[in-house]
């Protein structure tokens, strides 16, 4: 069970203070023998921050993007001094550098929880990106990073975060895991790491952003609050690619009946994708795309509602559009008891030539070894891209960024488990009303969310509810917009939805960080 945070209680009482030892040597000294100094052994050196700096250059279109490139470490103390953690991140500042007041920033980091910023990094906004070909399809290796037109860099400075426990970042040592691993923890964490990153490199008069990834825009709207009750620090905007807010929506168990209505456009969608939607559906995929939406949220939500009440000719019929709008086979769902969950669909709507469906993009299928298992046994839009990412990160970083650590890049590190989601019997997470805070209390504060179609870990349809119930006011929900794309939960990888989500997000934080004409 997931469990429903408020991210407004109290914070933990003060760190105990560390304790500082004496080691008190006497000098040995003999009548009659010259005095000596006493020797001791050397002592370790203080813990300290780890940064590489380096001048890079990028061509975009015809122009020449300069800027510099910061890799490395932040040590995070307690207000004693106490060493907590190293976290690691890398920065990009256009240079020459701009007045700090008109150029914005932008805070980034990915989800998991367990993940690394390298896939926003590397893949749509920083200034090299993964090299894949135009649908998105991961290459054989060795891998390469080319040069990114899409980078966001040509609208704002950006910082890419690794949480405590993913990336290079790891605990001081003696120090305890779970101070870290939860969400409560992690937004405190990854606060303080913003309020310090501001404050050594005299950001604070900049126009602040956020932009996350899946739980990443869980952490980012649960911070939106945090910084300005705990630092003053107010933001601009927030870029949500891929959100879950409201757990409910996703989580698919005994008595919650939410996601089986708020995946059912995505499953059409992908359906229409691979061709097994009925012809009249497949002409128009927006108007197929409405059409299901409203069945979904009318006919089908009141269907599921009504449970054993519904009578056999209206759950007859029930069956009948749910196999029209997914492409599976009338039998199946009729099994289902009109609730189908992903991996059923995943490896149902391409059995026939046992294929098994990405979960994380819907398009990009692979062998499927068990085609009587209802459980995928890989992710076939996942495996292929971690090499990807991890490799030519690791080469990077180093050989570009001169950042040299010996700890292995935890791109996607279980480390991080068990994540403490809060104290049990509470319901769901939920930190749309952290957002729903923020924007009260900042009224400036606009919102950006990015959902691609075919993405079966955060159905774009589930945003769209978050957003409703928002609860902000008519004024207000005008800061609030939802863009969409034909490509799955890293929409970037398909490349003409990369170039969409740059425009998209460059529109949304120039407009975001304009003064209001007085």
């Amino acid at each position: 069970m997931r469990h429903d945070i408020s991210l407004k209680r109290a914070l933990p009482a003060p760190y105990i203070a560390l304790a500082v030892l004496f080691f008190l040597m006497p000098a040995a000294l003999t009548a009659g023998e010259p005095q000596t100094a006493p020797t001791t052994a050397p002592s370790e050196p203080p813990p300290a921050d780890k940064i590489s700096v380096t001048q890079q250059q990028i061509a975009i279109g015809d122009r020449t993007l300069r800027y510099s490139a910061t890799a490395g470490t932040l040590l995070m103390k307690d207000e004693a001094g106490k060493p907590k953690a190293d976290v690691f991140f890398t920065a990009y500042e256009v240079q020459p550098p701009a007045d700090a007041a008109a150029r914005p920033i932008t805070f980034v980091f990915n989800g998991g929880p367990g993940a690394a910023s390298v896939w926003l990094h590397l893949g749509t906004v920083g200034p090299r990106r993964v090299k894949l070909d135009e649908v998105g399809h991961a290459p054989a290796p060795p891998y390469a990073l080319v040069d990114n037109p899409d980078t966001w860099l040509d609208a704002t400075d950006l910082v890419f975060i690794d949480p405590v426990g993913t990336g290079f970042s790891r605990p001081a040592a003696g120090e305890k895991t779970e101070q870290f691993y939860g969400v409560e923890e992690d937004i405190q964490w990854v606060a303080d790491f913003i309020r310090l990153y501001t404050t050594r490199y005299n950001r604070w008069p900049s126009p602040k952003f956020l932009a996350g990834e899946s739980y990443g825009t869980t952490r980012a709207a649960g911070l939106s609050e945090f910084l300005l009750d705990r630092y003053g620090i107010g933001l601009n905007g927030i870029v949500l690619i891929s959100s879950v807010l409201d757990f409910q929506t996703i989580s698919f168990g005994q008595g919650n009946d939410l996601p089986y209505v708020m995946y059912l456009p995505s499953y059409a969608a992908i359906a229409w994708y691979h061709r097994k939607l009925p012809e009249d559906l497949q002409a128009d995929l927006p108007k197929t795309l409405k059409q299901v939406e409203q069945w979904a949220v009318r006919d089908y939500a009141s269907a599921l509602l009504r449970g054993d009440s519904l009578s056999a000719d209206e759950a007859a019929e029930i069956n009948k559009r749910l196999a029209r709008y997914t492409g599976l086979d009338l039998s199946l769902v009729r099994k289902s008891r009109m609730r189908i969950d992903p991996g059923v669909f995943r490896k149902a709507l391409l059995e026939g030539s046992r294929q098994v469906l990405g979960r994380f993009d819907a398009r990009l299928t692979g062998y499927d070894p068990e085609p009587l298992s209802r459980n995928p046994d890989y992710d076939p839009s996942l495996s292929p891209f971690l090499a990807a990412y991890s490799a030519t990160l690791n080469d990077y970083v180093r050989r570009s960024l001169k950042f040299e650590s010996d700890l292995p890049y935890e791109a996607l590190s279980g480390k991080v488990q068990p994540w403490n989601f809060g104290r049990s019997g509470t319901g769901y997470l939920n930190v749309a009303e952290n957002l729903r805070g923020a924007m009260l209390k900042n009224p400036s504060l606009k919102v950006l969310f990015a959902c691609g179609y075919y993405d079966l870990a955060t159905p774009y349809l589930a945003t769209r509810y978050t957003i409703d119930h928002l609860n902000v006011g008519d004024t207000m929900r005008g800061n609030v917009s939802q863009t969409f794309y034909d490509g799955g939960h890293m929409m970037y990888h398909h490349a003409a939805s990369a170039k969409k989500l740059h425009d998209d997000a460059v529109a949304f934080i120039r407009g975001a960080a304009e003064k209001p004409r007085s």
